[in-house]
C-alpha cells in the first residue's frame, strides 16, 4: 500500500499590529501553550513556540494535510480572540497582517529551539524588525519593505 509522507519544520514569525509591546509577561506563556493548542488541533505539531513583547516564533511540524495560510490564519485569528478574552487591557489586540514561514532543516531543530528561547536575551541588542529583516536575508526572500510593516 503506497504512502504519503511527509516532515517539514517551520519557523514561523509575526508581530503584534504596528509591534506594539502587548504581549507582557502576565500573558506570555499561556499565550504560547494556547497557540501550541492550536497547531496541535490542526495536526501541526508544535516544537517550540516563544517570542518577545512584540512578536511571536513558532518552531512546528507542519501537516502534511494543511497549507501554510490556513494554519497562520487560524492561529492569528484564534489567538487573536482569545487573548481579547483576558481582560480590557488587552481588547483591542491586533496581530500584523503578514508573516513569515521558513523551512527549517531538521538538524536545526536545536539550534532553532535555542534561539527560540533565548529572545529576551536576544532582543537586548537587536528589535523585531532587524531580525526580520536578517531572516529575509538569511533565507534569501524577495521583498518590498513599504509592504512589510503595519
Amino acid at each position: 500500500m503506497p504512502q504519503s509522507l511527509s516532515k517539514v519544520y517551520v519557523h514561523i514569525t509575526f508581530s503584534t499590529k504596528n509591534r506594539e509591546n502587548t504581549i507582557d509577561d502576565s500573558i506570555q506563556e499561556r499565550l504560547f501553550e494556547y497557540i501550541g493548542g492550536i497547531c496541535k488541533g490542526m495536526d501541526c505539531k508544535p516544537v517550540k513556540i516563544g517570542g518577545h513583547y512584540d512578536h511571536i516564533h513558532i518552531l512546528c511540524l507542519l501537516s502534511r494535510k494543511i497549507a501554510q495560510t490556513q494554519l497562520l490564519e487560524n492561529i492569528k485569528k484564534e489567538s487573536s480572540k482569545w487573548i481579547k478574552t483576558i481582560g480590557d487591557k488587552y481588547i483591542n489586540f491586533y496581530w500584523q497582517n503578514g508573516y513569515g514561514i521558513f523551512s527549517v532543516n531538521p538538524s536545526e531543530i536545536d539550534i532553532v529551539t535555542d534561539y527560540i528561547n533565548n529572545q529576551k536575551e536576544h532582543h537586548k541588542k537587536k528589535n523585531f524588525k532587524d531580525e526580520y529583516l536578517a531572516f529575509l536575508k538569511k533565507y534569501n526572500v524577495e521583498y518590498d519593505e513599504k509592504y512589510l510593516w503595519d
